[in-house]
């Protein structure tokens, strides 16, 4: 029985329903805490052919960070609205294939808790270790369950949320020779961020480049844009980070482009406008009132769609030869201080 008192896993069946033959929907895992079941869903839609690109949206990974599945579950209600009249979006969508998992961790937002019901940190959960000193326990710790920022046991073990991820991205995304995806989080800083890989060393990704060249289309197409872009590594390092992993194993031996990137929305604006919010640890890192929160879902919707458009024309923008060169020296230069 799903438990009526969860709003965004009510909200995300809803969109299931409404979606109808548009959308290819499967739970790859159910958890099951306090006598409630919760289902982990996942939804597709658009082109299945392994040739074309993807695109894949992820959220609810923290369960105290509602308003990363919130931010997602408003994109989807106005893709779905959009299919009804949009003949662009159609066409957008036979060359191009979507892929959300809008609600990772219902169990942790169940229970109001950044980790899963069973005390794992979802973010700290792969099997791969920092190249580099982390931050003593916000880096990722295996001393205990009770603490936060928890890995996971030592045997290495993946928790079923954490690997419906790992099987969803493996399976829609790194089967392709093009693919990005977007992770929805909140709670880091005044500013919206776009972090890319690493998290595990202040090495530079192979495809730095690609991630220059990204932002220079996003910051030339919307010039007045508030974002901040920059490796997470520049702000801190981590163990066990989910992107990382998948990126490593997914680029290491083949030639496709994958970009991984987490929208780390930023929570201390909300609190700095209404302090109150430090006593309560959902409103940390999630809007309160009813404009802010109105604010939020609509002020991403310009950055999904250029997403969409980005990877629906990635040729057109990849750089090559020369041009991949100048990107990866001006990007060094940007965020690595080369």
């Amino acid at each position: 029985m799903i438990e009526k008192n969860l709003p965004e896993l009510i909200t995300l069946k809803r969109l299931i329903d409404e979606g109808g033959r548009h959308l290819d929907v499967s739970v790859p895992c159910t958890i099951s805490m306090d006598g409630r079941s919760f289902p982990v869903h996942t939804i597709a839609l658009g082109n299945p052919d392994p040739d074309v690109p993807a695109l894949g949206f992820f959220g609810g990974i923290h369960g105290l960070e509602r308003i990363g599945t919130q931010v997602l579950l408003s994109f989807l209600e106005s893709l779905l609205a959009r299919l009804r009249w949009d003949h662009t979006l159609h066409q957008q969508l036979e060359s191009m294939r979507l892929v959300f998992m809008p609600l990772v961790n219902p169990g942790g937002m169940w229970q109001a808790t950044r980790c899963n019901p069973q005390g794992v940190d979802l973010m700290r959960n792969a099997p791969l270790s920092a190249l580099e000193k982390v931050p003593f326990m916000l880096g990722g710790q295996a001393y205990s369950a009770r603490l936060p920022w928890y890995r996971g046991g030592a045997e290495g073990r993946m928790e079923p949320e954490s690997q419906a991820v790992c099987d969803l991205v493996e399976r829609e995304l790194l089967s392709r020779q093009f693919s990005m995806a977007l992770d929805c989080h909140s709670g880091f800083g005044l500013r919206d961020r776009i972090w890319f890989p690493h998290a595990h060393t202040a090495t530079p990704i192979p495809h730095l480049a690609d991630i220059g060249a990204l932002e220079q289309l996003f910051s030339l197409s919307y010039p007045n844009h508030n974002y901040v872009f920059e490796p997470q590594s520049r702000q801190y390092r981590t163990h066990g980070d989910l992107w990382d992993y998948l990126y490593l194993n997914g680029t290491s031996y083949s030639e496709r482009v994958f970009l991984p990137l987490t929208l780390e929305m930023g929570s201390w604006l909300w609190v700095k406008k209404n302090p109150r919010q430090l006593f309560n640890r959902i409103a940390i890192f999630n809007p309160t009132t009813a404009h802010r929160l109105q604010r939020v879902l609509r002020r991403h919707l310009i950055w999904f769609d250029f997403l969409m458009r980005a990877v629906n024309s990635h040729v057109r923008w990849l750089p090559e030869g020369l041009a991949r060169k100048d990107q990866r020296r001006r990007a060094l230069t940007q965020w690595y201080g080369a």
